[in-house]
């Protein structure tokens, strides 16, 4: 035992000393090392020489002192032990830079500054390539410093530049490309309305909210209220969450967030949008001829993404309005890693303002939460109402060639309403909470010069859960409507050429809905299910012509839909876009698309709940209510030369799928849930003229849209959404750090059903009563009539921070617009007629601060 024990002793003193000694060695031979700068300073000395570097070249580099009788045996040892080149400028004089570099820059637009996405950037005679992302920067790693950079974009002269001319400290380089002006064949983009705003040669609408200007009556560059000034974009009842796009309902849209599909878009029941715009880097409107890679929206498709670039500085802002506070930013982690955030929270539980109080009135008009009960002294109400959204993006390259990124976004409503009875203390509680958790990634790759490919996938979860107690009655009323939706979608893109490209990919979803009702008197119970999912191939592709001339993209989908021990579909959906140059400033463009989707919102409007209005999302059965489909087409001139821009487009869109419970019916026909289709066909016409100072523009929409329903009487009667004339006039005007807005909106009245007269209103033969309708919209509501103003001011609070302040005043004329108007039978079985009335004069201020 004890030899043992000594023999593990010896072993454990020897391993100490030989470690011992390794520490010893490792001493000495960091010891031996000094900074490169105090051995070029030595040098110096011995030579009677000058060095000349920036400090971020040598300070990482150490070296082990030798000693040389000449010079350039020193120098040799240096460049053979350090990858640094020295040159000889004179006999005294050398300086010190990188072999190698890496180097950050954006392109811009010399003439708008405007950042220019999908530039080429080539390394010449190093087999180098690369384009620039979404906000115009490109990066490179490891290039040689004396190589030469080509950069070429659509419309504009080539440029050649050095490398080691980028290679400065702080932040990415500007590059500024000239136009090709003496190019008559460039592809024209329109910018119009306010800057930020542009019009692609696919006929999609682009907003960059960096760039981005002022419209009448917002202080903030909303996205959802921001389309709404476009053409054929309006929503009927002035809401972000209920956008009509040529005549369809909000649910025909399709809302993208970083590739992730939204179910919801609002808070305030739908007045606010729940994006951060200030973290939303470009938004894409496509009204028609979308990508075959996109599936869903028949009406149209917005599609969000956030800022995508990784950053060396630490940037943000934070703001606060009259009805909300914020913050958003961007943390560099490392050189290849960055997080995003923002978030936001309502004031309105807080503090009422002016803003809340008018957003309140629009709101809980007609509601219990209103007081439209009859005032009792011994019952006390009160409401507890608040919103938050937080966002997060983890940005992360992997390399040159694979770049990572992994979002989420949560979203949150929540009402509470408490009546409480002061003679015996009993309270009731009721409450609306509306969520949206979504959470999804990407990897894009490039693999060489004309092949990459895209790998996306998300969650998303929506929740609409609401408890109603309706103290008359003891009855408890419990409603719960979910929607989990998983996807992954692969998407490739190979260049045959500078002309011709191929775009292929396969997608996969599935949605899962769950609408559960519970009533305890009379009792009640309802819980429905339903899951579907898709399988869709697609494939397309896009040329554009030599001379520029000609732009053209053709593809199909193919979808495979199928509801679990209900039905499968197969539906295929050809798409078409095609943009020809007539002359220089005049071009032609025609759009067409089958689309499809499986989901859709019920309304239940002012049925339970308080009398507020919910929207519960269903999934189609292809029983009583099938997959909705869609026939578009649209053909469009546009003329831009100078100043003005003029364009005009007529559509025809064919909907079928569609059921009377989804489209906001409050007539006799509300419930029944007839299966129909709608043809809305009109013209859109924008005049717009734009100085360096004054924007001033001019929309006109003519839009015809119809309903037929076979089994109702009469059967072809107009769309609910059917506002046959829109006419929009604003203006901005800009000086120096000053932006200011002023718009008129008018528009004739929505359709609406009135009650029989001649004694005829009441049908007394069945009980409960009921009212006796004139056919089905054959009633219009007056005229709608706006004016809105906005002012931003931009300053420096000092050299590092920026700030803003702004104001606005909507409804500056205080019309009453009614939005809608429906009648109902009280309690004496009379008739009430019930009108839904728009916001007043609505003042809001806004101040910010960025860095």
């Amino acid at each position: 035992m004890l030899k043992t024990l000594s023999s593990i002793v010896t072993i454990f003193l020897i391993a100490v000393i030989f470690l011992s000694s390794l520490k010893i060695s490792g001493q000495e031979n960091r010891a031996a090392q000094v900074s490169l700068r105090t051995y070029l300073n030595q040098l110096e000395e011995t030579f009677s020489v000058k060095f000349s570097f920036a400090d971020n070249t040598i300070n990482a580099f150490s070296i082990v002192p030798q000693e040389f009788n000449k010079l350039e045996a020193a120098i040799h040892y240096i460049e053979t032990e350090i990858s640094l080149d020295l040159k000889k400028i004179d006999n005294r004089y050398y300086t010190i830079s990188k072999k190698v570099i890496s180097i950050c820059a954006k392109v811009l637009d010399n003439f708008e500054q405007n950042t220019l996405h999908n530039a080429t950037i080539k390394v010449l005679e190093q087999g180098i390539t690369t384009i620039t992302d979404d906000t115009g920067a490109f990066y490179l790693s490891n290039i040689p410093k004396s190589s030469i950079l080509e950069i070429r974009h659509v419309g504009f002269k080539p440029l050649f530049i050095k490398a080691e001319e980028l290679d400065q400290e702080g932040p990415c380089q500007i590059i500024a490309l000239a136009q090709n002006i003496q190019q008559l064949d460039e592809v024209i983009i329109y910018k119009f309305l306010t800057t930020g705003l542009e019009k692609q040669d696919d006929a999609s609408i682009v907003l960059h909210t960096d760039n981005f200007g002022i419209l009448p009556g917002l202080i903030e560059p909303d996205v959802l209220q921001t389309v709404q000034a476009l053409p054929g974009i309006k929503s009927i009842d002035e809401t972000v969450s209920d956008i009509n796009v040529r005549g369809g309902t909000n649910d025909q849209n399709l809302i993208l967030w970083e590739g992730i599909k939204m179910y919801q878009s609002g808070h305030f029941f739908g007045l606010i949008s729940a994006f951060n715009p200030y973290l939303t880097d470009k938004v894409t409107l496509i009204k028609n001829g979308s990508s075959a890679a996109y599936g869903d929206g028949v009406s149209s498709i917005l599609d969000m993404r956030t800022k995508n670039t990784i950053t060396d500085e630490l940037y943000g802002g934070a703001g606060i309005n009259l009805l909300s506070g914020d913050v958003y930013g961007q943390i560099p982690l490392k050189e290849n890693l960055a997080f995003q955030f923002s978030g936001r929270r309502s004031i309105t539980d807080l503090l009422n303002t002016p803003t809340y109080n008018q957003f309140y009135e629009r709101a809980f008009q007609d509601t219990e939460i209103k007081g439209n009960e009859p005032e009792q002294e011994n019952i006390a109400r009160s409401e507890d109402f608040y919103f938050y959204d937080f966002t997060g993006k983890l940005l992360y390259d992997i390399s040159q060639k694979h770049k990572a990124r992994v979002s989420f976004i949560a979203i949150n409503n929540l009402l509470e309403y408490t009546v409480l009875n002061t003679n015996t203390q009993e309270t009731t509680n009721s409450k609306l909470m509306q969520t949206n958790f979504s959470i999804g990634g990407y990897l894009e790759s490039t693999w060489n010069s004309n092949f990459s490919t895209q790998l996306n996938a998300y969650y998303t979860s929506y929740h609409l859960d609401s408890e109603n107690f309706n103290s008359e009655n003891d009855q408890q009323l419990l409603q719960n409507n979910e929607v989990l939706e998983t996807a992954i979608q692969l998407t490739s893109n190979y260049h045959f050429s500078e002309q011709l490209a191929w775009k292929n990919g396969y997608d996969f979803k599935e949605v899962g809905i769950i609408n559960f009702t519970n009533v305890t008197q009379p009792p009640f119970r309802s819980n429905i299910k339903g899951v579907i999912r898709t399988h869709a191939l697609f494939s397309e592709l896009t040329y554009a012509s030599e001379n520029k001339k000609l732009w053209a993209r053709a593809g199909l989908r193919a979808n495979y839909a199928e509801n679990l021990g209900t039905f499968e579909k197969l539906i295929l959906e050809p798409r078409l876009n095609l943009n020809y140059k007539l002359a220089r400033n005049l071009k032609v463009d025609l759009q067409g698309e089958f689309k499809n989707q499986t989901t859709n919102q019920v309304i239940d409007l002012k049925q339970n709940f308080l009398g507020i209005e919910k929207r519960r999302w269903v999934l189609a059965n292809e029983e009583d209510l099938p997959i909705t489909r869609s026939k578009q087409v649209s053909l469009g001139v546009n003329y831009d030369k100078n100043k003005i821009y003029i364009g005009i487009e007529g559509f025809y869109k064919y909907v079928n799928g569609i059921s009377t419970t989804t489209q906001g019916f409050q007539n006799e026909d509300q419930f029944n849930g007839e299966i129909g289709t709608y043809a809305a066909r009109g013209v859109e016409f924008l005049i717009n003229h734009k100085t360096k100072n004054l924007s001033n523009w001019l929309t006109y929409t003519y839009n015809k849209n119809d309903y037929t329903f076979d089994l109702l009487n009469p059967s072809t009667f107009p769309n609910n959404l059917d506002i046959r004339h829109t006419i929009t006039f604003a203006s901005t005007y800009t000086y120096e750090h000053l932006k200011l807005g002023l718009g008129l909106n008018h528009r004739t009245g929505r359709p609406y059903t009135k009650p029989q007269e001649n004694g005829n209103a009441i049908n007394t033969l069945v009980f409960p009563n009921t009212i006796n309708y004139e056919d089905a919209n054959n009633s219009r509501l007056p005229a709608y009539l706006r004016i809105d103003a906005s002012a931003i001011y931009n300053f420096k609070i000092n050299q590092n921070i920026k700030a803003s302040v702004g104001a606005s005043l909507l409804n500056i004329l205080d019309h009453k617009n009614i939005l809608n108007r429906y009648y109902r039978l009280n309690d004496q079985d009379e008739i009430e007629t019930v009108e839904s009335v728009s916001l007043g004069i609505t003042p809001n201020f806004s101040f910010r601060m960025f860095f």
